[in-house]
């Protein structure tokens, strides 16, 4: 349902407290408030970011259908199970929602987040088989499919045409009744990791709900900003930027700044205060709370590795975690680019020089920069593209990770759009699907030019992909991953003129505007390519400073509410020392030319790119390396240049091209597991890359910068 541009009169608001510091202003909104957030809405509209009342209706209709086919089933299991009639008949059961429908910002046709709540008597095992299939006969569902081994374990289907997930949650209740309080504590008491995960989102859901003092003004607020965000190309937690929940934590603590401000108004807000957050100390929407259930939580002051998290906000529900731990060094530094130019574009909105519409002009990533690396992913059938996609693209942080610990390499921009593939790509490949990043370099200084290898890196990732397709058993023969390196005037090879030409160039260029803020960051070690650094961290705690002494900083005025921006920051600040201990090396495989992890030879051939990119497209199977996506110890050292081997490369007459031409079956991996780090994503992460029948074609991706 489309909101309104009004909210409840300001009278009636209870002015209470919010969050965890005062407000920055009480102040009512003006008559021009209401003008710029109706303009705001109108400009929304076209994008679908608003449901009518029959597709509300309808989602409802679903939800009630699911509902009671949930309950018959946990009655049908207690009957099975032997149970007393009394005790089945009033043992209930309750679906409830979470993340975007249940905040009411979801937009035409997306999916619902649904929890199946269920007594002591229902297991796990009994959602997956007997309810799956009730589900699988129910008219109505199609596409039915469970994914019973991933993080949160949840059953995907298409109710009525709404796409639906499931996850489930079995408490230690002997009945599930109607009025059941997620918000409780004590419901997570004695229960399994994975129902503690999925009772999460309800759970953070509520809590944002419950921390806002004016729903309306959030929702319509959050409506914006997750437009702004995805129309940016910034709205994508598995590749490094931001999810739905951490937009929606974000303008909660902005709407708890700005109680009485309407969405025109707690948008300006949302970019002034967060142009300015000096990242990494975190936002936090209300006081952690202390807990007697033992269950982990977001401590830098307990926990080294949350003292690397370059971008925390943190859930207020217990147990709190951080949101945003895959946001990496460049990822933050585009966002905060994008902070500093939606500003700029709302100050000239509210100063009216310019329309809403302005704010939601998408940037031309194809015309920000002058190298891309271009990452194709190919498969044989439908079935096999659909789950290699989704593979790789999970993996694509920890390519950029690589990228960004190349001491050569400045910034590494993923679009989150895809792209079908090239004619001459399908020739080889039935479905194809391709990614780009933008990259930035080093200028070359006192050097008539630098030789780079971007080899070691690019196999690094295949072998993350590879060895978690392996332990999952996706892995199918036809799957390939292809990395290329091209400059912007040879994007035209890989897409239309309409991608490339479409819009022009609306915000400066990213390499000149980031530059400052990258050389001052710490890299984060999703898998150190040089060994484990163990890294001793000192933490100091530093207390919020009272706000009286800072509340001559809230006016008008942008550059006194900057100051008191600055302020409310300073709630908790984490600092460190490092004191880094370099792992030794590892030797390559004896008998092979392939490194291992932390080797040195170095490499002296180079390759200047010119030629189309059919010509030197390399493909990047599998190797012999293993970079692990997970965060270790902030190190300041970028990884020097990609170890190779001379033997490793033969150098071609055309345009200085290296190409190893060998095809080889993948070696197991002798690393030794002390020298390894462990891995929440990758469980298995000690496993060798599969020895299988697909082959592994070891290439390079090399290149000369000129001065």
């Amino acid at each position: 349902m489309k909101e309104t541009c009004g909210s409840s009169l300001v009278e009636n608001q209870p002015q209470r407290h919010y969050g965890i510091t005062s407000p920055i202003s009480l102040a009512p909104p003006r008559e021009i408030d209401y003008i710029y957030t109706q303009k705001l809405i109108e400009v929304m509209e076209p994008f679908g970011v608003f449901e009518d009342e029959e597709e509300l209706n309808r989602r409802l209709v679903i939800l009630r259908k699911l509902s009671n086919l949930a309950k018959k089933w946990i009655v049908e299991v207690g009957e099975k199970k032997n149970l007393l009639s009394s005790v089945t008949s009033s043992s209930g059961g309750k679906i409830f929602t979470f993340g975007s429908y249940r905040l009411g910002v979801h937009t035409k046709g997306a999916d619902i987040d649904a929890l199946c709540v269920a007594p002591r008597h229902v297991e796990r095992s009994d959602f997956f088989q007997s309810f799956f299939d009730k589900l699988k006969r129910q008219d109505g569902i199609k596409n039915l499919r469970a994914v019973e081994d991933a993080y949160v374990p949840v059953i995907k289907f298409e109710f009525d045409g709404i796409e639906i997930d499931l996850v489930f949650a079995r408490l230690a209740l002997q009945s599930i009744s109607d009025n059941l309080d997620l918000r409780d504590d004590s419901r997570l008491r004695n229960l399994d990791i994975r129902c503690i995960r999925s009772l999460n989102g309800c759970r953070v859901t509520d809590e944002i709900l419950h921390l806002v003092p004016n729903k309306e003004n959030f929702r319509l607020t959050l409506r914006a900003i997750k437009l702004w965000a995805k129309r940016r190309g910034i709205y994508s937690n598995m590749l490094g930027f931001l999810g739905g929940v951490s937009w929606a934590m974000l303008v909660a603590r902005v709407c708890q700044l700005y109680p009485n401000a309407l969405a025109s108004a707690l948008v300006h807000k949302f970019f002034l205060i967060f142009s300015k957050w000096e990242w990494p100390n975190p936002v936090l929407l209300k006081h952690p709370e202390e807990s007697n259930l033992n269950l982990p939580v977001w401590d830098p002051r307990v926990n080294p590795s949350d003292r690397n998290h370059l971008m925390p906000i943190i859930t207020p529900a217990y147990p709190e975690q951080n949101s945003t731990y895959n946001v990496s060094t460049s990822t933050r530094a585009i966002m905060v680019e994008e902070f500093k130019q939606g500003l700029m574009v709302t100050d000239e909105i509210l100063q009216g020089r310019q329309e809403w519409s302005k704010l939601l002009e998408p940037p031309n990533f194809f015309q920000k920069y002058k190298h891309y690396i271009v990452l194709t992913a190919s498969s044989s059938t439908e079935e096999h593209h659909l789950e290699w996609v989704g593979l790789v693209e999970s993996k694509i942080r920890v390519l950029v990770g690589n990228l960004e610990r190349n001491e050569f390499i400045t910034i590494a921009h993923v679009n989150p759009q895809s792209f079908p593939g090239t004619r001459e790509q399908y020739k080889e490949s039935s479905y194809v699907s391709m990614w780009f990043l933008g990259i930035i370099f080093k200028k070359a200084e006192n050097a008539e030019g630098v030789n780079i290898d971007l080899t070691y890196d690019i196999q690094s990732f295949t072998d993350t992909v590879y060895r978690q397709a392996n332990n999952i058993n996706v892995l199918k023969e036809g799957m390939k991953i292809e990395a290329t390196h091209v400059k912007k005037k040879q994007l035209h090879y890989y897409l239309p003129t309409d991608v490339l030409q479409r819009r022009k160039k609306s915000m400066p260029d990213i390499g000149q505007s980031t530059c400052g803020l990258v050389l001052k960051r710490a890299s984060v070690d999703e898998g150190c390519l040089d060994g484990y650094r163990n890294i001793d961290v000192g933490t100091q705690y530093q207390a919020a400073p009272l706000f009286s002494r800072v509340a001559g900083l809230c006016s008008t005025s942008a550059l006194k509410e900057t100051g008191r921006n600055a302020a409310l920051q300073r709630t908790t600040i984490f600092t460190s020392r490092e004191k880094p201990s370099v792992a030794q090396p590892l030797l390559p495989i004896p008998g092979t030319s392939i490194p291992m992890i932390g080797s040195r030879l170095d490499s002296t051939v180079a390759m200047e790119v010119t030629p189309p990119p059919s010509a030197f497209s390399t493909s990047t199977v599998t190797g012999q390396n293993t970079v692990l996506p997970i965060i270790v110890p902030i190190s300041t050292h970028k990884r020097s240049h990609s170890p190779c081997s001379k033997e490793c490369f033969k150098k071609l007459k055309d345009g200085g091209k290296c190409i190893h031409e060998d095809s080889v079956p993948v070696l197991p991996s002798d690393t030794l597991r002390s020298q390894r780090l462990s891995s929440k994503e990758l469980p298995d992460s000690s496993s060798p890359v599969p020895a299988s029948s697909v082959r592994v074609i070891k290439n390079s991706i090399r290149l000369t910068l000129n001065r």
